[in-house]
């Protein structure tokens, strides 16, 4: 699949990045149709773990499903993430359930187990140094 590199200028910082950044590359598996939208949310943050909603700092992206194989994110501080994907089939900006199920598709970096809800933020954790990095999520449908 295309590698989508997304530089969003939200995203980016204002003044050159740190010499110690790195770009990290998000992989996208298991997506069941090329209908809709991926969206992407990276945070540093764990009480703006998994929507971003409030986060100043977080760097989010979305992409046709269809382009979907991976998304880069440029000039990462060193710290330590996690990351949220939703599948949105329907473009309706968020992630549709049923019964409190999801009903579209939805992964975490480093794929930790589900349970009740989404996974918290050190099951999803990754750390970011110096070096370009690479995480892979699967994403998962419920229905």
């Amino acid at each position: 699949m295309r590698l989508a590199a997304l530089a969003l200028a939200a995203s980016l910082p204002a003044a050159p990045p740190p010499a110690d950044s790195a770009d990290l590359v998000v992989r996208i598996d298991n997506l069941r149709s090329a209908k809709g939208l991926v969206r992407l949310c990276l945070t540093r943050d764990p009480a703006h773990f998994p929507d971003c909603k409030g986060d100043p700092a977080a760097r989010t992206a979305s992409l046709s499903a269809a382009e979907a194989g991976a998304v880069r994110f440029t000039h990462v501080a060193p710290g330590t993430y996690a990351i949220a994907v939703i599948h949105d089939e329907n473009g309706n900006g968020k992630l549709d359930t049923l019964a409190m199920m999801p009903r579209e598709g939805f992964g975490f970096s480093k794929n930790p187990a589900i349970r009740f809800g989404p996974p918290k933020f050190g099951q999803a954790q990754f750390v970011v140094g110096g070096q370009n990095g690479e995480q892979r999520i699967r994403v998962r449908y419920l229905l």
